[in-house]
């Protein structure tokens, strides 16, 4: 991973949004219906970021990224 992508994720609100008409206002990647916690559980269960990448192609690192940085800040 490189360095200049980890300073990027210091402002992950660019990427994680809230809409109370998505996913009952759960934080989500982008304006897709992949919720953070989908995310994080998807990691948690044991799957790559590949895995993840291949399965949901609407998805790209960065957003992996995010919902970690979102979810240490929490």
């Amino acid at each position: 991973m490189h360095y200049n992508l980890l300073i990027k994720m210091t402002d992950y609100k660019q990427i994680i949004r809230r809409n109370s008409s998505i996913r009952f206002g759960k934080p989500c990647v982008r304006e897709t219906r992949i919720a953070v916690y989908d995310v994080l559980g998807w990691l948690a269960a044991g799957m790559t970021f590949d895995e993840i990448l291949y399965d949901y192609p609407e998805l790209v690192q960065t957003d992996i990224l995010a919902c970690l940085a979102f979810a240490a800040d929490k």
